[in-house]
């Protein structure tokens, strides 16, 4: 929605200006003489430099006014922010935030919140340097008001977009931001996680603030370990985060921006969670991964019914996982890695059409089950028993190409479990074959180069040794696509690359070869030799300021093939506008002062808000 135009005056004075007394008096006279034009009573609109000099005049409605009037110069509109902090605006306004009247709180933090959205970073830089977000941070443990806290936070979250003001974040104002919001307008209380409970309301008349603050960690978690480990120790924090998600789960609202924004952060702080965690050695695994024979399919979570006897876990493959009871309940970032966890995944798999929230969900199955430790073993086993694995089979077939991405990438890790691999052999390879290119499947549906590696890896994986995975991906007519990408001279170096090692995959398994002759196919279709001049080091390929990609370079896992999996960090920045709606203008009460008679905006004039939604994923070696 367009940005409303503050009217200038004309000739006309405004009809309250005779409540304002006639004398003229010291400065009072001086500074409306600025307004004036040549002919007395007839009013302009001040410039600039003046309105900003009027944040420092000793009458509060002058500040108010005039922070009020810069807010609503500021809409959507990089030139006025840009020229506010070239006149050195942005301190004052910061150094208003601590004013002793809450109106002029609110102005200034709202022309903050203007400025600080947008692609000029120069701006949040500013706010950052003369310790804005310290400011907003104290302000927001004064203060009581609604409206007001849903301008800090909002501000801060439009702020925690930069790289370079994320830790100051973290550092200033996160415990300010748990202590404040998050955890008592939550509707968690110490002890409740874990019960049944039934559908509070309780947070929802703080959802905008809520939504905000998600917001902001959700970025700032993305910045570097140090501020992911922040944010798990940070008291109750994370069960809070649990229990909106798990409320929304109740409540049947799994699609809106808060749910979105605390799954992305649950997906963030589960990133090289086996690694990060305090005395994480104490979970490393004691044997290997993949031990046990792989044995052909015996039903499971895609169709048949566990036989009679067996125990959950006892996939009956020798690849027996006992996931031990806990003798208390689990609290802050030991929640991240149960298996419980798994439950609301999964119930979110099943309900929301969100494609953000789908692609979070499966990033953090997929972190969790990153890396050779014990609960990773767990949430393989909990995903199998809890039928996440159909779920996100199915979902290989959505329209969003980073959702694809995304099931196909936890596949793989979810794939190191024999069992995950027998039964995603038997029934998931179509699925991933009808992402390939060609193929009246891909009529309207494009995938990018990053997706199709994804896929082609996970193929990879899942078929390993497995022959009938092989004859399945040729009933399929994956061999023919993955030959179109080796030969038909259009696809990147590292599609080519990892179709090929699928290819060289399915030759490997002897008793498929003269089935394979018999359909046309030679020995040197399946023998694709990577370029030696790409064989070493990461792509070349321009993707933007970050790796795009869920999958780790292929130079890393793909050449030769490894069983050592993956995890995935929330870190694209794509701004969106979540806040582009105007106030009604409203007239006010009368002024006190004549000088400034140049604003009919209530408390609240127009405003917007930013934020940058997550979802590209490093590679992780």
């Amino acid at each position: 929605m367009a940005a409303l135009q503050c009217p200038e005056w004309g000739s006309t004075v405004p009809p309250w200006t005779g409540l304002i007394g006639s004398p003229e008096r010291g400065s009072m006279a001086s500074l409306d003489s600025t307004l004036r034009k040549t002919a007395p009573g007839t009013w302009r609109q001040p410039e600039l430099p003046e309105v900003i000099a009027m944040l420092n005049y000793r009458f509060d409605p002058v500040k108010i006014n005039a922070a009020a009037f810069l807010q609503h110069l500021t809409f959507k509109n990089d030139k006025v922010k840009s020229e506010v902090r070239r006149l050195k605006g942005i301190p004052i306004l910061v150094s208003l935030l601590d004013h002793p009247s809450k109106e002029v709180h609110h102005s200034a933090c709202g022309a903050l919140k203007n400025i600080s959205y947008g692609q000029d970073q120069d701006n949040k830089i500013a706010i950052k340097n003369c310790e804005g977000v310290f400011a907003l941070a104290k302000l927001l443990r004064k203060t009581n008001d609604q409206d007001l806290t849903d301008t800090i936070t909002g501000t801060l979250w439009n702020l925690s977009s930069h790289d370079a003001v994320k830790m100051d974040i973290v550092d200033h104002a996160l415990h300010a931001l748990a202590d404040e919001v998050i955890v008592p307008r939550s509707g968690w209380e110490q002890g409740n996680l874990g019960r049944e409970e039934t559908c509070k309301p309780r947070h929802l008349e703080w959802e905008t603030a809520l939504t905000n603050t998600a917001g902001c960690l959700r970025n700032v978690s993305s910045e570097r370990s140090e501020a992911r480990r922040k944010l798990r120790d940070c008291n109750g924090l994370v069960d809070s985060i649990m229990y909106i998600v798990q409320s929304q789960i109740n409540c049947k609202d799994v699609d809106n921006k808060l749910v979105e924004n605390c799954v992305c952060l649950l997906r963030n702080l589960s990133y090289q969670v086996h690694r990060e965690i305090p005395d994480a050695e104490r979970y490393a695994e004691a044997t290997p991964l993949n031990q046990g024979p792989p044995t052909a399919n015996k039903g499971g979570c895609f169709g048949s019914r566990k036989s009679k006897g067996k125990k959950d876990g006892d996939d009956g493959n020798g690849d027996h996982v006992e996931i031990p009871k806990r003798s208390t309940p689990a609290k802050g970032y030991e929640l991240l890695f149960q298996p419980e966890v798994v439950r609301i995944y999964t119930s979110l798999l099943k309900e929301s059409k969100n494609s953000s929230v789908l692609e979070a969900v499966a990033g953090a199955i997929q972190n969790l089950c990153a890396g050779r430790w014990l609960f990773g073993r767990y949430i393989r086993t909990t995903v199998r028993l809890e039928t996440g694995l159909p779920l996100m089979t199915e979902l290989l077939a959505h329209g969003n190409d980073r959702v694809v991405r995304a099931m196909s990438g936890a596949l793989r890790n979810l794939a190191i479990d024999n069992r995950n691999r027998e039964l995603l052999g038997s029934h998931a390879v179509p699925n991933l074959v009808a992402n390939l290119p060609g193929g009246q499947s891909q009529t309207g549906r494009t995938l990018s180069e990053e997706t199709v590696i994804s896929v082609l890896s996970t193929l990879a994986e899942v078929m390993g040794n497995n022959v009938d995975a092989a004859k399945l991906l040729r009933q399929s007519q994956g061999v023919e696509r993955l030959v179109l990408i080796v030969k038909n001279g259009e696809r990147s170096e590292r599609e080519v690359r990892a179709a090929g090692q699928v290819l060289q995959l399915v030759w490997a398994h002897k008793e498929l070869r003269r089935p394979l002759e018999k359909d046309g196919w030679k020995k040197g279709d399946f023998m694709v030799s990577p370029n030696p001049n790409t064989s070493n080091g990461p792509s070349t390929r321009a993707n933007g300021t970050h790796e795009d990609s869920s999958m780790p370079l292929l130079d890393k896992v793909l050449i030769p093939l490894t069983s050592e999996s993956y995890s995935t960090l929330d870190q694209r920045e794509r701004r969106q506008t979540l806040d582009d709606t105007a106030d009604t203008l409203q007239v006010p009460e009368p002024f006190l002062c004549s000088c400034f008679l140049l604003t009919v905006f209530t408390r609240n004039p127009l405003h917007s808000n930013e934020h940058f939604r997550a979802a590209a994923f490093p590679p992780h070696s």
